[in-house]
């Protein structure tokens, strides 16, 4: 999937303009790299568009790390997206689940289910878990 394309279907799902879609779009995704240990930034930015897996790697992403991050709540998930992207909390709720929904089409669900295992859970339904079933 081509960062473009990305972006449109994340401001499509969030009835965003673009240009806010694409600032949301890398708030989430550097929010997220914060709560990935290790290997599994880079494994997700193997999966994305190069403009977007870029986001993981700029200067003021944080690292990840190597143990296991401290917990946030999705609360605080969320604040930390909307104060990245410049956006208020609703534009927050609503731009995380638009791309959440859009990285579930973009990876793997095996890559999907590993990233939503290090996130907070009941991000309005955002990072529910997917259900195990044989075949996938």
């Amino acid at each position: 999937m081509r960062f473009p394309v990305f972006v449109d279907a994340v401001s499509r799902r969030a009835s965003l303009p673009s240009d806010q879609a694409a600032t949301v779009c890398r708030a989430v995704l550097q929010t997220m790299v914060e709560r990935m240990t290790g290997g599994e930034a880079a494994d997700l930015a193997g999966h994305l568009p190069d403009e977007a897996g870029g986001y993981l790697a700029e200067p003021g992403a944080a690292a990840p790390t190597a143990g296991r991050p401290p917990a946030i709540g999705p609360v605080d998930f969320l604040r930390r997206v909307g104060e990245r992207a410049g956006v208020d909390d609703e534009t927050a709720r609503a731009g995380a689940a638009a791309v959440f929904a859009t990285l579930r089409e973009a990876v793997t669900v095996d890559e999907f289910r590993a990233m939503v295992a290090q996130l907070p859970r009941d991000l309005d339904g955002t990072t529910q878990r997917l259900p195990h079933s044989p075949g996938w």
